[in-house]
């Protein structure tokens, strides 16, 4: 009898969703409306275009090969010291790989759990929370709300919420809903967190994260998009429908 070798499976969504960013100097980046950021690609304090495609790849690789934060470091800091530059801290490296494959899996993950056929078995979302030492009191106070995947919730609860957040959403059937007696929320969302020491405040996400990256990169609104972004956007898609 052949043995069958079981290989991870590439997330197809997060890849197309990544190799579809546009490349930009921050300064170009900063000037998009907040919408139209999910579908450009910068990193803060590197004005240098070659720099940036450089660290583009590098990430794109990443997603294809899941390659690790380590592997990724290695390579994108080979490449810009052979440039001349000096390479990434692993801070840095660290906070651009994470945040930027992180939010490339939330919007293939998105992109997955909306499709009709799935949302027919599976229509509830559950925000879930890493929950130990780390995380924010906000994220923590998020963790277990259900809510159908169609309510307005997700267009401001959906991760990443900040900057390295590790967050996700899980999904459930009616079955499971019933069974495990989950509470679906409904309504609009406003809950003060007291954390112990602090004073209250009004539960958001962190700043600039207030929005759900999975709606905007696959129903995005050009005419918030600068003429550049938006030439470069619809060049793409026509290559793509080529293709």
């Amino acid at each position: 009898m052949s043995e069958i070798a079981l290989k991870p499976l590439s997330p197809l969504e997060a890849i197309e969703y990544f190799r579809d960013k546009i490349v930009l100097t921050p300064a170009q980046f900063y000037q998009l409306k907040r919408q139209a950021m999910v579908n450009a690609f910068t990193a803060a304090e590197i004005t240098s275009l070659d720099v940036l495609n450089d660290i583009f790849e590098e990430l794109a690789k990443a997603l294809e090969s899941g390659a690790t934060m380590k592997d990724f470091r290695e390579a994108i800091n080979e490449r810009m010291e052979s440039r001349g530059w000096v390479g990434l801290t692993p801070f840095r490296a660290d906070t651009i790989f994470r945040q930027n494959t992180q939010t490339a899996y939330q919007v293939g993950r998105w992109k997955q759990m909306t499709d009709p056929a799935v949302m027919t078995d599976r229509p509830y979302g559950v925000y879930s929370a890493v929950m130990d030492k780390d995380t924010r009191d906000t994220h923590r106070a998020v963790h277990g709300e259900c809510r159908r995947l169609d309510d307005p919730f997700w267009d401001t609860w959906y991760p990443p919420n900040g900057f390295r957040c590790r967050c996700s959403v899980r999904t459930l059937s009616q079955r499971q809903v019933d069974k495990q007696k989950v509470k679906v929320s409904t309504g609009s969302w406003q809950r003060l967190i007291e954390p112990p020491g602090k004073p209250a405040r009004q539960l958001i996400p962190d700043p600039g994260f207030d929005y759900n990256p999975g709606k905007e990169a696959y129903q995005p609104d050009l005419s918030k998009y600068t003429k550049r972004l938006r030439d470069a956007y619809e060049k793409r898609q026509r290559e793509k429908a080529k293709a």
